[in-house]
């Protein structure tokens, strides 16, 4: 048990969930507030989801919810859980259970009442906590001296964890990276070391996810380097191997001196080679969204920061270029330190240009005379680097004199 508290919390005092919470609680049941939310808490972080852990079973969950007025859909209904949107929130709220089964991906439950078999269950002490309605704490598993002292820890043994689902590999790093601090704990380390061949069996959408979150961290560095030292990087992300990743710690440091928001896409620009191909073939593979493919290939189809350009010439690049990866370039190259002041003006005015629009187009053309096809095309192909020649000052009446000619 624990005798912490989390009463005052604002979340937990929304009439909307202490509405949930009696509903669920009623004729000898129990609901609790479960893991990530409580954690974050006890922190003193704001929460971005509430989950619910209870001992009725799903059916009577969505009966009680639907009798309080609010909205269900039955999510993952098979393993317990169901959403109860309450006041425009969703609430995942779960019935107890443990494992009979797993696979390394997957589990077959069975539902009980058991609250320590349902924190036994989950995977760090940290994230095995409970709140009760009037804020009180329960932890069945050590999770709040370990939070204390910035421990995670798997819960139980370390390997039986993993092999229940091996994407807590990922996770032990990611959660080492948001709440760890020192060393992280060496019974879980050996357990990720031994067990990393069962990374492969994980889909690409949740690995590329775990990344995403652990790069997300305030500061990744240091669960990168035991990633490194575990051969787990290298796993997941074998693009970084011969790459290094020394430029994170330089590029957390920019971030807190420039007062730059923590980029995981950036973070994760620092630590591969900008090879355009390469970075084709990750995005792929991990089945990156567009946006995310996108901007690796304008990042590393963008040419090196250059802090000798002049303005005049950084305009010409930036309007023949890729905005967006000359300005990650420019970041971290500002990270690296050298010619850094510089660089941070032209970061500055990438940051206000606007892409100025070419004064011509086709209908002029046409209106001197000339007919459509590859000819005019490029006519206004010339045309436009005469007007990037300039610095963009030609103007449209200079512009349709050179065409006349």
């Amino acid at each position: 048990m624990s005798d912490a508290s989390i009463a005052g919390v604002e979340w937990l005092a929304d009439p909307a969930l202490q509405t949930l919470l009696a509903a669920l609680s009623q004729g000898g049941e129990e609901a609790r507030v479960a893991g990530g939310a409580v954690r974050n808490a006890l922190l003193g972080e704001a929460a971005s989801d509430v989950d619910i852990a209870t001992t009725t079973l799903p059916d009577e969950t969505m009966r009680r919810a639907r009798e309080a007025g609010f909205k269900t859909v039955p999510t993952g209904i098979e393993h317990g859980t169901v959403t109860v949107v309450a006041a425009g929130k969703p609430y995942e709220v779960t019935t107890l259970r443990a494992d009979v089964d797993t696979d390394g991906r997957r589990a077959t439950v069975a539902f009980g009442r058991d609250w320590k078999a349902d924190a036994e269950r989950r995977d760090f002490t940290i994230n095995g906590l409970y709140a009760r309605a009037d804020g009180t704490v329960v932890d069945l598993v050590g999770g709040v001296a370990d939070l204390d002292s910035r421990t995670l820890r798997f819960i139980g043994d370390a390997e039986q964890r993993i092999t229940e689902d091996y994407l807590r590999i990922l996770r032990f790093f990611r959660f080492f990276a948001w709440y760890g601090a020192g060393r992280p704990d060496a019974e879980g380390l050996k357990a990720c070391v031994r067990l990393k061949g069962g990374l492969a069996q994980l889909s690409a959408e949740r690995v590329w996810s775990e990344l995403r979150k652990l790069l997300g961290a305030p500061d990744p560095s240091r669960a990168l380097l035991w990633m490194r030292q575990a051969s787990v990087l290298t796993s997941v992300l074998p693009e970084s191997e011969k790459w290094g990743i020394d430029a994170i710690h330089l590029l957390v440091a920019a971030e807190r001196a420039h007062g730059w928001s923590p980029d995981a896409m950036l973070r994760l620009e620092a630590i591969v080679p900008p090879d355009a191909a390469r970075l084709r073939a990750m995005a792929e593979r991990l089945r990156m969204s567009n946006g995310e493919a996108s901007r690796l290939d304008d990042f590393a189809t963008s040419a090196p920061a250059n802090a000798l350009m002049s303005e005049r010439e950084f305009g010409k690049a930036l309007y023949r270029g890729k905005p967006g990866g000359v300005k990650d370039r420019l970041r971290l190259a500002i990270a690296g330190g050298n010619q850094a002041a510089k660089l941070q003006r032209q970061l500055v005015f990438a940051t206000a240009w606007e892409r100025p629009r070419f004064p011509v187009g086709g209908d002029d053309l046409k209106a001197l005379g000339m007919t459509a096809g590859p000819a005019m095309g490029a006519r206004l192909k010339q045309l436009e680097d005469q007007w990037v020649a300039s610095s963009f000052s030609l103007t449209r009446e200079q512009l349709l004199a050179q065409g006349r000619r």
